[in-house]
């Protein structure tokens, strides 16, 4: 495997950071990417999409342009509020030639969260690349339930999959109204649902079992691929990463902590992993601990790409290399974008918060060792 990186300059203010990072790409070579500003000064507090543009692969991009259909609006019926979309990622759709964005609602009252329980939706969006336009993001309709299983239910951060027919794999992580009253006091449980989307519509049709962990917080950030005939979904937690594997999809055996192959845990936790295929190998990205990565937030970086047993669900440690390095900011919010059976991208932006209060000093702990917001995409080439 070979790494090829490729910095954009975002022309770092101070004030906002690019956050969520993501690409897909068309076979033509037409490709979008897709970010949003964060205050720095907050926690998770984001703005309208932003995209960014290629006509020839990767090689070259546009300038950073903002989404007006994809900007904060009125929450429906509670004008004093503001729903905003986060956590996405693109996808090119293959059986319909249109891409698609899915992620997570985020609802604010005078620039900061509303207080909880606070609902979530997975929400989406498409476009047609003839024109270039996105139409305005729409929630996604889910099942109800006495219990309102799906009152805090989202496919933020997640990595989804296409058939072969054109349905969607989507994985998504809920929590019902009464435990999202104290959501740090109890666990999220996450699955995978079946969506059809016709270029113009998404639509729930099913969803497997839940997956819980009695750990706080439990399962979230899943994500999902296929390979050899398998689907392997992979879940963050707040005390380790955990993978599981099914054979249709949906229903998945009880998941387990990563680990390496000679047993030692693999030490990510509490942040998103995703997954690539390449040269006939299944491979996973994530953050873990390290010897000399824990000034960074949760040590949120570098990004790291190792083969996996697809029997065992063990990282082969002999394989690992480091696809996006450390420069003092956190890379814990990224993605995957499969090209071909020779190339993938990883694909993230420096996220110029560290531990501690916001404020100058914690700025200054990124930028003292060279982060500045800057976009990367890491061209993972097998050959």
């Amino acid at each position: 495997m070979e790494i090829e990186l490729k910095r954009i300059d975002t022309c770092f203010s101070g004030e906002f950071c690019y956050t969520h990072a993501r690409a897909a790409v068309a076979p033509d070579g037409f490709a979008v990417m897709t970010t949003q500003p964060l205050r720095l000064s907050g926690s998770d507090i984001y703005y309208g999409m932003r995209e960014l543009v290629s006509r020839d692969g990767g090689k070259s991009w546009s300038a950073i342009c903002e989404v007006p259909e994809l900007s904060r609006r009125p929450f429906p019926g509670r004008p004093e509020l503001e729903l905003a979309m986060a956590d996405a990622t693109p996808h090119f759709h293959r059986a319909t030639g249109r891409f698609l964005l899915v992620g997570a609602s985020m609802v604010y009252q005078n620039d900061e969260f509303v207080p909880d329980p606070r609902p979530r939706h997975t929400v989406w969006s498409c476009m047609n690349p003839a024109d270039g336009k996105w139409s305005s993001y729409r929630l996604l309709e889910m099942p109800s339930d006495p219990e309102d299983t799906f009152f805090s239910a989202a496919a933020g951060c997640a990595q989804y999959l296409e058939l072969d027919n054109g349905e969607l794999l989507i994985p998504f992580y809920t929590m019902n109204r009464e435990a999202a009253r104290h959501p740090w006091e109890n666990s999220f449980s996450a699955a995978v649902m079946r969506c059809g989307f016709d270029g113009e519509t998404l639509r729930y049709l099913e969803h497997g079992p839940l997956l819980s962990h009695p750990v706080p917080r439990g399962f979230c950030e899943p994500s999902v691929i296929g390979y050899a005939g398998r689907f392997y979904l992979t879940l963050r937690n707040d005390e380790a990463g955990y993978v599981t594997v099914s054979s249709d999809g949906l229903r998945y055996r009880p998941p387990v902590e990563w680990k390496f192959d000679d047993g030692e845990p693999l030490g990510n936790y509490c942040t998103q992993q995703h997954w690539i295929t390449g040269g006939g190998k299944l491979l996973l990205v994530y953050t873990r601990r390290a010897e000399n990565n824990g000034h960074v937030f949760r040590h949120r970086a570098p990004l790291f790409a190792a083969e996996v047993d697809p029997d065992s669900l063990r990282i082969r440690r002999d394989t690992e290399r480091i696809a996006v390095p450390e420069r003092g900011a956190r890379l814990g919010n990224f993605g995957c974008t499969h090209l071909s059976g020779t190339e993938s991208w990883v694909v993230v932006s420096e996220w110029m918060q560290s531990p501690g209060p916001p404020g100058p000093e914690n700025l200054k702990r990124c930028t003292d060792r060279g982060s500045d917001n800057s976009i990367f995409i890491a061209r993972l080439l097998f050959r």
